[in-house]
């Protein structure tokens, strides 16, 4: 059997296709099935981000079409038009692909810590779904003590870097005064949490954030003295708002260009800035049509996030040794396993023949 990582990312496909790639955490579950039943598959595991989407399998040589077939099917595309941006590792290259994930060095914000929680939520949805296996189990936990060595021993991720701070960096070349900016968060998962701290800590003090649940949106806003709402509410907010930054799971835009335009006649066609940080998107791409709206994308946060990996790339190459010797570490256990295997083998072959011999000598 084979260990094969399949997927997408930033680098190979732009936010239109990873928007269409990517599984919702309500679909997670019955993709996961479907993935592990299919002929071939032996074990699965699914990792699905903004910036990635990425299926870990244990397959023979026919499951790596296998796979891109299903993953075409389940998103309705086309296998050559998701074939020409997906990319394949095998083995060894597997597990050091994954490693490199799981440690930030193959994030669009090198060494971001953001994909390792992401990594191990993927974990346990796999453990759940009954996905995993021996090989894929092992490679998992072998993964995160190596990420925790690289956080230990390297400076990868001291510098607040990820995308949520790249997107506060980016409207701060457009605000001079940040403590007269009334900023509208939409979501209120980890990647806003750390939008409204960085905010916070830039000056803003007019903070909103909206969500499906108040409750949730409390739990965020509350601490930094901000104002929570649910999605209904956002028509009357968006009115207020200076900056807006959405990351949220919705499968559909949750801005469209007729509710913003109407927020800009109310605001005097006072300019809006705008990160739109959600893969599928959370804003109507035609928003960007609009005058007065300055409408920034994950892909459009790329110059601000290579200014900052130039601060990272000592500590990345440190990074790289220790996930070199994480691989070799890894396969020198699978080498182990094989050898007690065969010792059981031999083992069991040769108490057969004692019996055999004895129970020849007895009669």
């Amino acid at each position: 059997m084979t260990l094969l990582a399949l997927g997408i990312n930033h680098r190979t496909a732009t936010v239109a296709v990873r928007e269409q790639v990517a599984f919702t955490p309500t679909q997670l579950e019955s993709a996961l099935a479907e993935l592990r039943s299919l002929p071939h598959i032996s074990e699965a595991a699914v990792l699905s981000t903004c910036n990635r989407t990425e299926l870990y399998c244990v397959t023979d040589a026919a499951g790596e079409q296998i796979v891109l077939d299903w993953l075409g099917r389940f998103h309705n595309l086309r296998v050559e038009e998701l074939a020409r941006c997906a990319y394949h590792y095998h083995d060894n290259d597997a597990a050091r692909h994954l490693m490199r994930v799981a440690v930030g060095l193959d994030s669009m914000v090198l060494g971001e810590p953001q994909i390792l929680g992401q990594l191990k939520d993927a974990y346990q949805q796999a453990r759940q779904a009954k996905g995993l296996g021996g090989e894929l189990e092992r490679l998992f936990q072998h993964t995160f003590a190596v990420a925790k060595q690289v956080r230990t021993e390297t400076g990868i991720g001291k510098n607040p870097v990820s995308v949520a701070y790249a997107a506060v960096s980016m409207a701060s070349r457009i605000f001079d005064d940040f403590s007269r900016a009334n900023a509208l968060l939409i979501g209120a998962g980890e990647t806003i949490e750390l939008v409204a701290r960085h905010l916070h800590e830039a000056g803003v003090r007019q903070l909103t954030v909206a969500n499906r649940t108040r409750e949730r949106a409390e739990q965020v806003s509350s601490s930094l003295g901000g104002t929570a709402i649910t999605l209904p509410e956002i028509p009357d907010a968006l009115e207020h708002a200076d900056i807006v930054i959405s990351s949220t799971a919705s499968p559909l835009p949750i801005l469209g260009k007729g509710m913003v335009e109407r927020a800009l006649k109310k605001r005097r066609h006072r300019p809006v800035f705008m990160v739109d940080i959600a893969v599928p998107r959370d804003i109507e791409p035609e928003v960007a049509s609009l005058d007065d709206v300055y409408l920034y994308t994950v892909d459009d946060l790329r110059q601000v996030i290579e200014e900052n990996i130039r601060s990272r790339e000592g500590a990345a190459r440190e990074a790289e040794n220790l996930v070199a010797s994480g691989v070799q570490d890894f396969l020198n256990q699978l080498r182990a396993l094989d050898a007690v295997s065969t010792l059981k083998q031999f083992r069991q072959r040769a108490e057969l023949l004692r019996d055999a011999e004895t129970e020849k000598a007895l009669r």
